[in-house]
């Protein structure tokens, strides 16, 4: 029972690396496309190779997940479950609604919030949640907005005297670099989330040791192979948000926004800090619109957006919580199985019946 409960839990890893591919799309390719640099086929298409390369390059944000937000000896099987079911309803009603919110907050707080029910506040550690992963995903967003700005200045000031059309030829040209740098670096950070929960569930089950973490090559190809299909399915909603909405930006803002960003995650995704990749962008977008002044800024939108970010851990933790106690009832973690099931269905049902409704109005 415990084998088959196992798999379980896999498949619905699997499917929230593959809910985030598609709810995190926007990271690599949203400023690409909304500046042309990209046609959106094409561009969904080389993030999705690239996530899947990313995924190969470290373990240490899956080492961090697996052993540094929760006391893994006291984790259960239907633990795991339920936090997983918590990030992934999370993520589907964010997608729904086109706000970029954070799937990695959404899974470490799906996680932490059944954790909790089932154990109380003991088996969460406070110390790693906070230093590894709440401190710098509020300073990566931050230093996106003054890695992007500060490029941006420099940029500025090297192409003062070009045509503009040059410019835009030359950045957009330079953008697939950056975009396949950012799409790489997301893999890199992303997927090995992932990694660490199905690690997670294997240290529970006694398959894995605590004390010797490693993740085994299975996992890595399954849930960069998982990522890299969500990313091709492709999250437009978000993509729209992401690139058009916050700020309206040409070529050479493109490219300092994704290159910010990608320095941030390659930083945070090799020494194991599981920072946001949709709050980086999200800041390096800010900071390279901003460059025009603070009016090119939608800042209703930007607040939307950070009103979602807020939520986002309390309200998957409430989700994961709530889902912990369900496990609890004869056969509860079949009836929660399923209503993965059904919650998904329910997301890109509503969805599709919306974009067909709305269709015409918008032809």
């Amino acid at each position: 029972m415990e084998d088959l409960l196992l798999v379980a839990v896999v498949a619905v890893a699997l499917f929230f690396d593959f809910t985030n591919g598609f709810h995190d799309t926007a990271n690599a390719i949203a400023t690409s496309v909304s500046t042309r640099a990209l046609s959106p086929r094409v561009a969904v298409l080389f993030a999705a190779v690239l996530n899947f390369a990313g995924a190969f390059v470290s373990i240490e944000v899956a080492a961090t997940v697996a052993t540094g937000v929760v006391v893994p000896d006291v984790i259960t099987l239907d633990v795991v479950l339920a936090g997983l079911v918590g990030a992934i309803t999370w993520d589907l009603i964010t997608w729904y609604l086109g706000l970029p919110t954070s799937s990695s907050h959404a899974l470490i707080g799906g996680i932490a919030g059944s954790a909790l029910a089932a154990n109380g506040f003991d088996v969460v550690q406070w110390g790693g949640l906070t230093d590894k992963v709440l401190v710098p995903s509020l300073l990566a967003p931050v230093l996106g907005v003054i890695g992007a700005l500060g490029l941006m200045v420099g940029l500025l000031w090297v192409i003062r005297n070009q045509a503009p059309g040059l410019v835009n030829r030359v950045f957009r040209r330079l953008q697939v670099v950056s975009a396949g740098f950012v799409a790489f670096t997301h893999g890199t950070n992303d997927a090995q989330k992932t990694m660490g929960i199905i690690a997670l569930a294997l240290v529970a089950t006694g398959h894995l040791s605590a004390e010797e973490f490693e993740v085994p090559f299975w996992v890595i190809i399954s849930a960069a192979a998982a990522m890299a299909a969500g990313t091709y399915a492709g999250g437009w909603r978000i993509i729209r948000t992401l690139g058009q909405r916050v700020a309206k930006l040409e070529p050479p803002q493109g490219f300092a926004a994704e290159a910010a960003t990608a320095s941030i995650l390659w930083f945070t995704g090799t020494v194991g800090f599981p920072v946001s990749t949709t709050h980086t962008i999200s800041g390096s977008v800010l900071g390279a619109g901003a460059v025009r002044g603070l009016h090119a800024v939608r800042w209703g939108v930007a607040g939307n957006i950070l009103v979602a970010w807020l939520l986002t851990l309390p309200m998957a933790a409430l989700i994961g919580a709530g889902m912990e106690v369900l496990t609890r009832v004869p056969g509860g973690a079949a009836v929660v199985f399923v209503l993965t099931g059904l919650i998904a269905l329910a997301a890109f049902g509503a969805r599709t019946w919306q974009t067909r409704r709305f269709r015409p109005a918008e032809a």
